[in-house]
């Protein structure tokens, strides 16, 4: 790891969320055996994949439509600047 990715994690802050504790020995429970070392882990790793999903759709659903294009591009001949 080089010193910039180090110095990256240190600067990492956490913060506490709460589950129900009922959800938090499912997880236990089946990440025994698997590669993760905690619930925290695994939670992490689930709610990155989670939100860069959803950051992607919402991205996707912001994106101009093609109608949207072709007025912009319209727009711009007739101002000139294509």
């Amino acid at each position: 790891m080089d010193n910039h990715r180090e110095g990256e994690k240190r600067k990492t802050r956490y913060t506490t969320v709460s589950i129900p504790v009922t959800l938090y020995e499912r997880i236990r429970k089946l990440i025994e055996g698997t590669g993760f070392t905690s619930v925290s882990q695994f939670v992490t790793y689930v709610l990155r994949e989670v939100v860069a999903e959803m950051e992607e759709e919402k991205l996707k659903s912001e994106a101009v439509s093609e109608e949207e294009k072709k007025a912009i591009i319209e727009r711009l001949k007739r101002l000139g600047y294509i």
